[in-house]
């Protein structure tokens, strides 16, 4: 049993899990996650079979689009191409994905789409760093729609002040649903569906923990074990002690249209 183990020892092992793509079956046993309502996935492969071309916009490891891809057949796109920005991620993605035929461009979260205008009637993501919404508006044809998941504020911040300490306001309410609609309102997208949820996390090891915050590098910056090894001694004890640590996410989904004039 893990609860069994030393402390050094689930460190250890959470320190040396591979931290590519997006798989988090790992966690099986030791983390669990509610998810949303709506099945991202699921949704997005149905979008697929509707679409004559789609792009996927940071795609991770692939693993999501590979699913809904998966889910789409027979009726796919002709045309499905994806990006990613982080080097271990493209090979990755491309490794997956490229028996399905889709093209993985290695573009930087920051930089324009590397496509023409209108080259989509689709375009999915699912938890982007941030939306570009005029580069989305751009590659989407008039009708064409944007179908996403993003992470919302304070999303797992009971972990993340448990490490770094109460946030300010400006960081709790970044990635705020309303205002992204007013963003994506402002590239001259419509808003057709907005919908967001609050989900039970729990982590019951300190391997649970270390893994994590090493695979979604932004929720603690710059973590490392040795620099947080209080914390996560602290953390630890209070697992053992109490039981799972409890978190909870914040997701939410965007059905967004481009005007056709």
């Amino acid at each position: 049993m893990a609860a069994q183990r030393s402390f050094t020892d689930l460190v250890a092992e959470g320190a040396a899990v591979p931290t590519e793509g997006w798989d988090f079956s790992w966690f099986e046993g030791r983390a669990t996650e509610a998810r949303p309502s709506w099945g991202y996935a699921r949704s997005a492969g149905e979008r697929l079979a509707r679409a004559e071309a789609a792009l996927d916009v940071q795609t991770g490891g692939g693993e999501v689009l590979d699913f809904a891809l998966g889910r789409a057949e027979p009726d796919r796109p002709s045309l499905v191409a994806a990006t990613e920005g982080w080097p271990p991620n493209v090979a990755k993605a491309t490794a997956l994905l490229r028996p399905r035929g889709v093209v993985v461009v290695a573009a930087t979260d920051d930089e324009p789409l590397p496509f023409a205008d209108g080259a989509f009637d689709l375009v999915l993501s699912r938890h982007p760093v941030r939306p570009h919404w005029d580069e989305i508006a751009r590659v989407l044809r008039p009708g064409g729609t944007y179908f996403a998941q993003h992470v919302g504020p304070a999303s797992v911040f009971e972990l993340v002040e448990f490490f770094l300490g109460p946030q300010p306001a400006h960081v709790r309410g970044a990635r705020d649903p309303e205002g992204e609609r007013a963003a994506a309102e402002a590239a001259g997208l419509r808003v057709v569906d907005l919908r967001a949820e609050r989900l039970r996390m729990e982590f019951r090891d300190i391997a649970a923990v270390v893994h994590f915050l090493r695979k979604v590098v932004w929720m603690v910056p710059g973590f490392t074990v040795e620099a947080y090894e209080p914390r996560l001694r602290a953390l630890h004890e209070r697992i053992e002690r109490e039981g799972p640590f409890v978190a909870h996410s914040a997701r939410h989904l965007f059905d967004v249209r481009k005007p056709t004039h």
